[in-house]
């Protein structure tokens, strides 16, 4: 029996989204269930509470050594940051938070959100707005860090 072939002499392209899926998950699948980033800060203390009195995270655990905090986990909601104070071995002068960006995920209305952590001192580099990727608005902790808080785009109705 002869099969018949495709009019197209190219195979189908895959699409960008198709090759971003992960494998699904088979036995010796690499899995995950949380992620947390770990931040060295120039000043521990300010660090601290920048994010749980600015930001609202509730310090889970503080590292001391001979009296002295020098790190801290903090979590809020299903957001998990570790601040580290820094040893100085690479210099003082190193910037941090360079060519990095945190995106926090939130169904929280993004104009209250913004107000409410604006009235606690943070200083936003972009206000609430929206695009084609969403809604979002966006601030850097006190060593530069980047953030984004955002909301995904609704997705339209098909017809």
């Amino acid at each position: 029996m002869a099969t018949k072939k495709s009019s197209s002499s190219k195979p189908a392209a895959k699409t960008a989204k198709s090759k971003a899926r992960a494998p699904k998950a088979r036995g010796g699948a690499f899995r995950l269930d949380s992620l947390s980033v770990s931040l060295t800060v120039n000043d521990i203390a300010k660090s601290i509470v920048f994010y749980r009195d600015v930001l609202g995270f509730s310090v889970i655990q503080q590292w001391v050594m001979e009296g002295v905090v020098r790190g801290a986990e903090l979590s809020l909601g299903g957001a998990s940051i570790m601040i580290g104070q820094d040893d100085w071995k690479k210099g003082r002068n190193r910037k941090k938070g360079e060519a990095l960006r945190f995106y926090f995920m939130t169904t929280q209305d993004l104009d209250v959100l913004a107000a409410m952590l604006k009235s606690r001192g943070l200083k936003l580099e972009q206000e609430p707005m929206t695009t084609e990727w969403g809604r979002h608005f966006a601030f850097s902790d006190p060593d530069g860090f980047h953030f984004t808080v955002a909301q995904e785009a609704k997705k339209k109705k098909k017809k």
